[in-house]
């Protein structure tokens, strides 16, 4: 079983590696570790200076261990590391139960029990990585059958990427399962009306808008709405694609036409 305990490199390295990436390069790094519990832990005039260097910590360790040669002090330090992100979910739990995690995506997810089973789950594997003697790369095939199968449980283990497979789940099985599905159902206006004020497209743009409703029509899943706008480049037409079918107002989105171009839809 050596090929398995060379594969853990690749699989604890490209996690370690993933999560630094989101914490040196997202965008929005530094507001999320100011609503992490590491805020909680060393203040949040510092949480970002030190988001950023555990992600350095996670970065160098998972290089270490997809490069050759194999060491197993690589692996122990992941396993340092997942003992360190258990203590430091016990202390989020206990001090800051409502703050996010900030672990491998910007989703606000407070610390809950799949959290807790990641950690343990990467410091095994960490364990387990310790005892290889050959690259990962020596069992590609291998290696990316458990990369395939210890992944999805990583995935289905971080509530921070639920919005990336599980919500879209869920709706796929509520579409499957509803009663009325193969039915038509006929949306109110109004409702879609309702979901477009709540929008951020809408409130993006509420200020240029200068009538009420125009007109409306039905494409597919979404229903467009037209309004007048005046833009500093003159007259225009605020075209707004809602989802007819389900309520999801960070969906909408919005095109300003100026008035002398033909719109076709």
């Amino acid at each position: 079983m050596a090929w398995l305990a060379s594969a853990q490199q690749a699989v604890v390295g490209g996690v370690l590696l993933w999560a630094s990436g989101f914490k040196l390069l997202h965008r929005n790094a530094s507001a999320h570790a100011r609503r992490s519990v590491l805020a909680k832990l060393v203040g949040k005039e510092r949480a970002a200076g030190a988001y950023r260097a555990v992600g350095a910590v996670e970065a160098l360790v998972g290089l270490l261990l997809l490069a050759p040669p194999v060491h197993a002090a690589e692996a122990y330090a992941a396993a340092v590391l997942s003992a360190g992100m258990l203590g430091y979910l016990a202390y989020g739990k206990l001090r800051a139960p409502e703050s996010s995690c900030g672990c491998l995506g910007d989703k606000h997810t407070p610390v809950r029990g799949r959290g807790f089973a990641r950690a343990a789950l990467l410091g095994v594997l960490s364990a387990v990585a310790a005892t290889a003697t050959d690259p990962w790369f020596d069992s590609p095939l291998a290696t990316v059958g458990v990369l395939i199968v210890e992944g999805a449980v990583i995935v289905a283990l971080s509530p921070e990427l639920d919005g990336r497979w599980l919500l879209r789940l869920r709706r796929w099985r509520v579409k499957r399962r509803h009663p009325l599905a193969g039915h038509t159902v006929e949306i109110p206006l109004e409702s879609t009306v309702q979901q477009l004020w709540k929008s951020d497209a809408y409130r993006s743009v509420v200020e240029q808008l200068t009538s009420d409703l125009l007109d409306h029509w039905d494409e597919g899943e979404w229903r467009l709405l037209t309004y007048a706008a005046r833009t500093p480049d003159g007259s225009a037409t605020a075209v707004f694609a809602v989802p007819r079918l389900a309520y999801e107002p960070d969906r909408v989105r919005v095109a300003l036409v100026p008035a002398d171009e033909e719109v076709l839809v």
